[in-house]
């Protein structure tokens, strides 16, 4: 196997006690050998920064340990992680997640051999609890700065591998209150401003769980957030004005009743599977 270089892997942690050693070690399980795992816990209220600590313990030259003073949401805590990134690829991974083991491998592999790119992500497909595997979430092969306009993702965010000179160059990510959700999204629309190209494998690396009582969660605060982070991605990239129906339509997503998003994701999941 060649070696690339050290790949830091940033994830945030919070609430997390009862899949979070699944998504570990899913990271110590790579065939890729050159890592390390940063953690930052956002003051969890269960035993997830105890559970950490266990790993942080036993791995001591693999695994970081951080913890956030106060709750301060995911970009704030991604930020913390990339502090402390000592590599030369930065990978992406949550905490309630899954990773196949032969992801960095076969991501280091695809990046290197397109010096056109420095940012890869994968396809990930959604599993249950109890086992069973759902849809494949996939993201166009080539994104360019006029895909944030259509509907779905530029990449999929937690299967990122990229350079780290792109965090450096880009500051990491935005800590405001729009980007409380929708961090990524406003990391795209500046990686494009900012002339970057990352490419999508079709491969399904990454295991994402389906969560339910997420898609309940969702308000319309969180919407209107996502709303504002892609107004503002539109005036960075310089969009024509008539194109801003868009993010206006995607809003209205918000005042879909919540069965029927469930209904739609498990008509996905049927659709792929024949």
């Amino acid at each position: 196997m060649k070696e690339y270089g050290k790949i830091s892997v940033i994830m945030g942690i919070y609430n997390c006690e009862s899949t979070l050693a699944e998504a570990i070690d899913s990271i110590i399980a790579q065939t890729y050998p050159d890592w390390e795992l940063i953690l930052c816990d956002d003051c969890s209220g269960d035993g997830t920064y105890a559970l950490a600590k266990q790993y942080a313990e036993k791995y001591p030259e693999k695994i970081i340990l951080l913890k956030n003073e106060t709750n301060s949401k995911l970009a704030f805590t991604l930020n913390r992680c990339l502090e402390k990134a000592t590599g030369r690829y930065i990978a992406r991974m949550d905490g309630d997640d899954k990773c196949l083991p032969e992801r960095f491998e076969k991501q280091l592999e695809y990046l290197e051999s397109r010096p056109d790119a420095v940012l890869v992500g994968t396809a990930m497909q959604r599993f249950y609890n109890d086992g069973r595997l759902g849809a494949v979430a996939y993201c166009p092969s080539e994104p360019d700065r006029f895909t944030p306009h259509k509907n779905g993702p530029s990449f999929n965010h937690a299967t990122i591998l990229a350079f780290k000179s792109v965090f450096d160059e880009l500051g990491g990510y935005t800590v405001c209150p729009r980007t409380v959700r929708g961090q990524d999204r406003d990391l795209w629309f500046r990686f494009f401003a900012a002339g970057f190209k990352g490419v999508n494998m079709p491969d399904a690396l990454y295991l994402v769980r389906e969560d339910v009582e997420a898609v309940k969660r969702r308000t319309f605060k969180d919407r209107y957030i996502s709303f504002q982070t892609e107004i503002y991605g539109y005036r960075l990239l310089g969009y024509p004005k008539n194109w801003y129906i868009m993010p206006v339509l995607r809003l209205s997503k918000a005042f879909v009743p919540q069965k029927l998003q469930l209904v739609y994701r498990s008509l996905q999941t049927k659709l792929q599977n024949r």
